[in-house]
């Protein structure tokens, strides 16, 4: 185990490793991401967190990037480097976008699913809480 320092960190990526994503690569996707950092010497700058679900299976892979809040949706492992380059510029180049933060909570991008309202009785369902 390590403590990193991140006194210089600009960014963080979480990166879902639910089971859903997990069936779609987020193994190879994780790895790329990783390697795409270090490729680019922005380990210092850029963290990375394995996930587990992150609730929005329907997008898998499932990527966030902080500190702006952006979540990400289908993404590859051929899309790590525009990924990390969309980070650098603040400019996303995926295309791959699924919400962004505001003021008024995470707003969905046109087209992406709006999945189902988080009613007590559902999350505990899902969450398997009795």
């Amino acid at each position: 185990m390590a403590t990193w320092d991140l006194s210089k960190t600009k960014h963080h990526v979480l990166i879902c490793n639910g089971s859903s994503c997990n069936q779609v690569g987020a193994e190879a996707l994780t790895q790329a991401i990783r390697k795409e950092i270090s490729d680019q010497d922005l380990d210092g700058t850029i963290h990375t967190t394995r996930t587990r679900c992150n609730g929005r299976c329907h997008d898998k892979c499932v990527v966030i990037a902080y500190p702006n809040g952006t979540w990400y949706k289908d993404l590859k492992p051929e899309d790590a480097k525009i990924f990390i380059d969309s980070l650098m510029t603040s400019q996303d180049e995926t295309g791959k976008v699924s919400h962004l933060f505001s003021n008024d909570g995470f707003q969905r991008t046109e087209g992406v699913v709006t999945g189902i309202s988080k009613e007590k009785e559902k999350v505990m369902k899902v969450s398997k809480k009795h």
